[in-house]
């Protein structure tokens, strides 16, 4: 494919400016949000085919996500993209401030394989919302979902505003080695780094969404019935396939066999046995491959079983884990949950300020002073106190990784921003203007401007 020429294109329609019309982005959301209501059956179905995930769960965690977002910029387009009026200091007066929100231009978003309609098509809606044209690069992993979404899209949009590309590697280095205006990508920092080492060749700004191994932080302070029920929905939905599922659970030493009892009774009741539809699959060999030699088949609590034929991990519970065990050295991104028990909570709240910052954090407790620790001296892109993952569902909350863990936010007005340009503008009027900032300079005229300019 001739990607040079379809940057050009998507260029040229871009400064005809019909993306800054309000009403045509509206109207290409509104088509956006028709497609993927009319064609919900064959998104469900491609995503079966890759995970063997239910219509409950796609529906919950990705077309029920992307109608919300869609509604939101329905609502509130009109208002965050008006002016903003700011104050005027003396030296300007008379005279106007405002700040324009104005499109970037043509920009590229390449999404990520786990939940591949939402990741791919969020941040294209931001992109949209803000009056930009869209190059969509979703992930080739989930195979069958990637060519729903290219039909989709190309089949009803043109080529010059929104245009899916598929591919694998390949492609996708053919594609970075394009000029964009912003590089969106969703993935993990590996390959994060590759997206913005080849940004970088052209001053590209990015927005990166990677990873990170996200902590669930249980005390004594807790209610240890709640934590295992919310951190066992948020592990195992989706098969532990989450950037924001809980990688581990750092468990209060007094409490922690009190608490494993409760996730394994949560495991049995939720029924997470192999065919499933409530259960997902893993999404290919090679990431089965990998989780089942992360499993450490002398730590397990409960769990282990596993199934190459259907790519089945049974939910797995270790115990006894220590922070050198290869489970703790890399994100794992599956169905297994490492417990590593602590004594005193701050000294385990400091040894995590020394790892990486993750994409998300968690802290189950009741206690005011743990709390207020945990959110003032932990950084990490966003979380939840007594519960996880559930800051993604509120659309005025930013989505965004810090660190190691990404850069940017999105989700509503901040997916806005993240696509836009924020341009400053001073209007002057032609009369009332000083003499005093033009020369010749006297030792009055220092002393007047000193004065103004400290006002």
């Amino acid at each position: 494919m001739d990607y040079t020429q379809l940057i050009e294109n998507q260029r040229e329609f871009f400064r005809t400016h019909q993306t800054k019309d309000i009403r045509f982005r509206k109207e290409q959301l509104i088509k956006l949000q028709k497609l993927v209501s009319d064609n919900e059956k064959a998104l469900y179905e491609a995503i079966h085919k890759d995970f063997g995930k239910s219509a409950f769960d796609t529906f919950t965690t990705e077309i029920s996500i992307i109608n919300k977002e869609i509604k939101y910029f329905l609502r509130n387009l009109s208002q965050l993209a008006k002016p903003e009026r700011k104050w005027t200091n003396l030296a300007n007066l008379p005279g106007s401030s405002r700040v324009y929100s104005e499109p970037l231009g043509t920009v590229l978003v390449i999404g990520a394989w786990n939940y591949p309609i939402q990741l791919s098509l969020l941040p294209a809606i931001s992109a949209i919302a803000a009056g930009n044209t869209v190059i969509l690069k979703p992930s080739e992993i989930a195979h069958h979902t990637m060519l729903v979404i290219q039909n989709l899209i190309n089949q009803h949009f043109k080529p010059d505003f929104f245009h899916v590309c598929i591919g694998g590697v390949e492609e996708t280095t053919e594609i970075l080695k394009q000029k964009f205006d912003k590089i969106f990508f969703t993935g993990s920092t590996q390959v994060g780094k590759i997206i913005y080492e080849a940004a970088a060749k052209n001053l590209t700004p990015v927005v990166l969404e990677l990873g990170g191994k996200s902590p669930a932080i249980v005390t004594a302070d807790a209610d240890l019935e709640v934590a295992a029920r919310r951190i066992v929905w948020g592990k195992f939905i989706n098969a532990g396939q989450t950037c924001v599922a809980p990688d581990f659970v750092l468990a209060e030493e007094k409490i922690k066999d009190h608490f494993l009892d409760y996730l394994r009774d949560y495991i049995k009741k939720f029924d997470y046995k192999a065919g499933s539809e409530h259960y997902a699959q893993i999404i290919n060999d090679k990431n089965y491959t990998r989780l089942v030699q992360l499993i450490d088949r002398g730590k397990i609590y409960f769990g282990g079983n596993t199934d190459p034929g259907t790519r089945y991990i049974e939910p797995t519970v270790l115990d006894n884990v220590n922070w050198d065990d290869e489970v703790m050295r890399e994100e794992i991104f599956g169905p297994i949950l490492p417990v590593v028990s602590y004594k005193y909570f701050r000294e385990a709240m400091n040894h995590l300020a020394q790892l990486e910052k993750p994409l998300a954090a968690y802290l189950f407790s009741n206690n005011p002073e743990e709390i207020k620790f945990f959110k003032d001296n932990y950084s990490f892109g966003g979380g939840c106190i007594n519960d996880v993952m559930m800051h993604l569902s509120n659309d005025a909350l930013p989505f965004g990784g810090v660190g190691n863990s990404g850069m940017g936010n999105y989700h509503g007005k901040y997916g806005f921003e993240a696509f836009s340009h924020k341009k400053a503008v001073l209007h002057r009027k032609n009369w009332g203007e000083p003499a005093i900032k033009y020369p010749p300079y006297t030792a009055k005229k220092l002393s007047l401007i000193r004065k103004l300019l400290s006002w």
